[in-house]
């Protein structure tokens, strides 16, 4: 399924650029804007200036355009920054959506900006006061020549914006075209997440009529279908706003069906959504042909409060800075809107059908049958490439649908949802299962049938939309069973299909694909069908606080980077991490339906005209701009280049910050600083003061540290040391083994050894198997002979525990127990692997049952180094240390002969947590001078190990040449996680 969407939306695109590269149209001629003031200068400036606008080498729009199509450009600019203080911060992101997004105005002139949308990150509450962002915006684009009509914005959890893309300029794109590859993005993303920052979109938007409103909660008449549409309108703040269609030039031929006669984007405030129900409901019957979308304010920290910002030229001294109530913009004449939304929920158990329910309340269901095959089919079918669970290979084929059919057939007795939703968890992986507990998801099907498509994602790549409308269960009721979705969100109707989901990053991933997919699909169809094509000026993006690069597996930017792939010749996206989205699930899907609030989504909103305006492309004026200065000999010639000298390419994360040596400068937590909150599905981010980690491994430290913190208010320290003296002095309990020893018999002889490690999951791919069974892994790496076994116990990065340390203990013992007879099993010692900061770490080991331990010699101070390896002698275990450079290894000097056991060569990344994928790191550490003077110091009696995708290395050509070339280099032997080491 994944490589057929690739396909597929790989095959629209290269359809696309076809199209657009086999039309050329002629110039545009001159124009002026009596919109803006907007420069014109010479006539060969002129040409320059109209290659400004999207041309149909970029855009189909061209194709379908009108001869009598007006010719002022609708602009969409955005700027940011993440200045520490917040005028510089609001200076700094006006003059780049400025200088870099809008076209240049004429000299003493001023242009006029019809929006503002800001977004202020919550962060900078205790430096600056949040009255002080209006003023300062305003006075910074008046100063570039600019005046704002409109403003509205909101403080925020993160910010989400662009800039031009310098490999665009020189008409780079064009040239890709011509040789069939693929399209550079014309802007660059950048997500900032629980960061001082600002962003803003400036909007120019030629015969659209833009008016801003302010309701508070109370003010929203709850009486909508018995109330005069003008009261109604006063009482929202819309009085005087009128949805008339706007007259296209040709109508009859470029009028889009689709098309909206006015759009609403809502910014309310978290306090709202009790009320934001009754304003949809409103909207949607006073404006029933109208677009809908917006975000819920949010906050780095559940601490603040958050503000909402406003301002209308009408009324140039109500600037209003605001806690309470939703702020609007209605949006009226030469505008198209569409908008789509990712949920992220993958469906997960059968088809059901409602049998009794009422309101927001579901009390029984019962399986259909029919839908649940059709989905069975489908599941199968992509999941033949996927890995089997290992207890359903000892299960043949008939056992698994036997048993499948007979768990559905007491499905098809009607039962309270929860009994199913427990049955239903029991089949779902360790990941799923964890979900469920945490947050129960109800899909209902928005109309029509399930047709050849019942898959979620084959049906979005067809371009029909989602087949569920995903609801978060707001309460249970433990004596009936019966669920209750949030007040005014759905009325439950019978025999309503019904589906459970949870929410998993690969799907989402997958989902994202397949959304934009049907996006380009219904594009291609309506330019093939004649319809006026829609050509985006610029693309909102409002993902929740849950979202971003920790639910995309530390992929900064994932969401933003996926829409720029699909809308490579946008110009400008922006947006900000909100605590809800508002809007309908597809706009333009045959199951268009009323906007609601999702709580845990991605929602997307691109702008366009429907006359088919051109687009200012900033690339293209940016060359204009340098050629006409070149010509002005009144200029300087620093200013002329000195917006140009900050393009950089923002999709490039930022470095983390090292030493003369190399190594990562790590920062210890704050003592002040506060924990994340999780509320429902949302996470409300972290305290005000709270810094930014530079790197994985400072993250991974701070996580750490908390978690620890946590540990020590349940058991103190002195509680851990006693119960270990009570453990060496009670024959009935565990005792450490050596660990090193079975590894240097292993090794007899000049073999590789290797040593599994159990670990449930890795940071840069997620679970590792759809079942993480400790016992039955451990069990099987027993009998095959392992001589010591590996367990990762960090819950932070890896998803483990010490209770699996305890598991494999007890598995390896109890193989080795019934093997004993066979062919001489031995019981593997077990060494624990974590993220090791704290002696009262390692007394958690001891008790949990390791034999060993495996440190981070990067995460520790020298003298910390020594401590903990002194203490971890003291309690009986042996000390493996893992290295990712020669630095390291030098700081290992400290240590005196005989302190530590082991060491541990790394083929990881520690910035990223990624892996050298070429196997050159541990290869080049093995060959170090600074790993000779540690052999001569500890002598040959100390094995030295290899981890990091050593089994995956494929770069030395044959099967397993790479742990050849290792084993040449010094190395006892190899510890493997996620990939499995070639057979030799």
């Amino acid at each position: 399924m994944k490589l057929t969407l690739l396909a597929w939306s790989a095959a629209l695109l290269s359809v696309s650029v076809s199209y657009t590269t086999a039309f050329q149209p002629s110039p545009l001629q001159k124009t002026t804007n009596s919109h803006n003031s907007i420069q014109t200068g010479s006539l060969q400036n002129e040409k320059l200036k109209a290659s400004s606008f999207s041309d149909s080498s970029r855009s189909a729009s061209k194709l379908f355009m009108s001869s009598s199509a007006p010719s002022d450009p609708q602009v969409l600019a955005s700027g940011y920054s993440e200045q520490m203080k917040l005028q510089d911060a609001i200076q700094e992101a006006i003059t780049m959506a400025i200088q870099e997004g809008l076209p240049p105005v004429v000299a003493d002139g001023t242009a006029q900006i019809d929006l503002a949308v800001v977004s202020v990150s919550s962060l900078y509450d205790g430096s600056a006061s949040p009255s002080e962002v209006v003023p300062a915006i305003l006075a910074a684009t008046k100063e570039l020549g600019y005046d704002i009509r409109n403003l509205v914005g909101s403080s925020s959890g993160g910010f989400v914006s662009s800039r031009p893309n310098p490999a665009c300029f020189n008409g780079q794109n064009e040239e890709n075209n011509d040789d069939d590859e693929e399209m550079i993005r014309s802007c660059l993303p950048i997500e900032g997440e629980g960061v001082p920052g600002v962003s803003v979109t400036l909007c120019i938007l030629p015969d659209v009529e833009v008016q801003s409103f302010h309701v508070e909660g109370d003010d929203v008449p709850d009486d909508i279908g018995r109330l005069d549409p003008e009261i109604w309108k006063r009482a929202v703040g819309l009085s005087g706003f009128e949805a008339a269609p706007y007259a296209l030039p040709e109508e009859s031929e470029s009028q889009d069906a689709e098309d909206k006669d006015a759009a609403f984007f809502l910014l309310p405030s978290p306090a709202f959504q009790n009320d934001l129900d009754e304003l949809l409901r409103g909207l949607e019957m006073n404006f029933p042909s109208s677009h809908i979308f917006g975000a819920i304010a949010s906050t780095v920290s559940s601490l603040s409060r958050a503000r909402l910002f406003r301002y209308q030229a009408s009324d140039p001294d109500d600037i209003q800075t605001l806690a309470d109530g939703c702020l609007g913009v209605a949006l009226s004449g030469d505008l198209r809107v569409k908008t789509m939304i990712a949920q992220g929920a993958k469906p997960v158990g059968g088809v059901y059908q409602i049998v009794k329910g009422q309101e927001t309340t579901i009390q029984a269901i019962a399986l259909d049958e029919t839908a649940t095959e059709l989905v069975q089919e489908e599941d199968e079918e992509e999941e033949e490439e996927e890995e089997e669970e290992v207890d359903e290979k000892t299960m043949s084929a008939e056992d698994r649908k036997a048993r499948m059919a007979a768990a559905y057939a007491k499905a098809r007795i009607p039962k309270p949802i929860l009994a199913e939703a427990n049955f239903v968890m029991k089949n779902l992986s360790d990941d799923d299962q964890s979900f469920m507990r945490k947050a129960l998801l109800v899909g209902l099907e928005r109309g029509g049938s399930l047709g050849r498509s019942p898959s979620e994602l084959a049906r979005l790549a067809e371009g029909k939309g989602h087949q569920y409308t995903v609801h978060q269960v707001a309460s249970a009721g433990m004596k009936d069973g019966s669920v209750t979705l949030s007040l005014g969100s759905v009325d439950i109707k019978r025999g309503t299909r019904l589906r459970f989901f949870v929410r998993e990053s690969d799907f989402a991933k997958k989902e994202l694909a397949a959304l934009w997919t049907g996006y380009k699909r219904r594009a291609l169809g309506a330019n093939l069908a004649g319809k006026p094509a829609f050509n985006p000026t610029g693309c909102f993006l409002f993902p929740t606080l849950d979202r971003g690069s920790k639910f995309f597996m530390g992929n900064t930017g994932f969401e933003s980077g996926a829409a720029l792939d699909y809308l490579p010749t946008v110009p400008c996206l922006n947006g900000f991490f909100s605590n809800g989205v508002i809007g309908s699930l597809q706009s333009d899907s045959p199951q268009s339906e009323p906007a609601s609030l999702y709580g845990s989504a991605s929602g997307y909103v691109l702008f366009g005209s429907k006359s088919g305006r051109p687009i200012y492309s900033p690339e293209a004026a940016a060359e204009a701009f340098e050629n006409e200065e070149v010509e002005d000999d009144t200029e300087e010639p620093a200013e002329d280049e000195d917006w140009k000298v900050t393009q950089i390419a923002t999709d490039v994360e930022k470095k983390a910050p090292r030493d003369e040596n190399g190594e990562l400068i790590i920062k210890r937590r704050e003592v002040h600083s506060g924990r994340s909150l999780t509320v429902s599905a949302v996470e409300w981010s972290v305290a005000e003061k709270a810094a930014t980690p530079s790197s994985a491994l400072e993250g991974f430290m701070w996580d750490k540290e908390t978690e620890v913190d946590r540990f020590r208010e349940r058991v103190p320290l002195a509680n851990l040391v006693s119960q270990c003296k009570l453990q060496n002095v009670d024959p009935s309990q565990p005792k450490p083994r050596d660990w090193i020893g079975p590894v240097m018999e292993a090794a007899k002889g000049g073999k590789f050894v290797l040593i599994p490690e159990c670990k449930r999951m890795e940071p840069i791919s997620g679970s590792l198997r759809k079942r993480y069974d400790i016992a039955k892994i451990v069990t099987d790496f027993t009998v095959a002979g392992a001589p010591a076994i590996s367990v990762n116990c960090d819950a932070v990065l890896f998803g483990g525990s010490l209770d699996d340390v305890t598991a494999a203990r007890e598995a390896s013992s109890k193989a080795a127990l019934e093997g004993a007879s066979e062919d001489g099993v031995v019981v593997p010692p077990v060494m624990a692997s974590d993220l090791l900061l704290y002696p009262y770490q390692l007394y958690k080991m001891r008790l949990a049952g390791a034999d060993a331990v495996n440190m981070v010699t990067a995460a520790l101070a020298a003298k910390d180094l020594l401590y903990l390896t002194k203490i971890a002698q003291a309690l009986s275990m042996q000390t493996m240390l893992s290295v990712t450079s020669a630095a390291q290894i030098k700081a290992l000097e400290i240590i005196p002969a005989g302190g530590i056991s082991g060491l541990v060569v790394s083929n990881r990344e520690l910035e990223d947590y990624s892996f050298d994928m070429t196997g050159q790191q541990a290869l080049q550490l093995l060959q170090s001078e600074e790993l000779q003077a540690f052999r001569e110091k500890h002598g040959d009696g100390v094995p030295i190990f290899v981890e990091g995708r050593v089994g995956l290395v494929d770069t030395f050509g044959e099967p397993g040449a790479y742990l050849e070339a290792l084993h040449e280099a010094g190395a006892t032997g190899a510890i493997v996680g996620a990939g499995v080491a070639p057979d030799e």
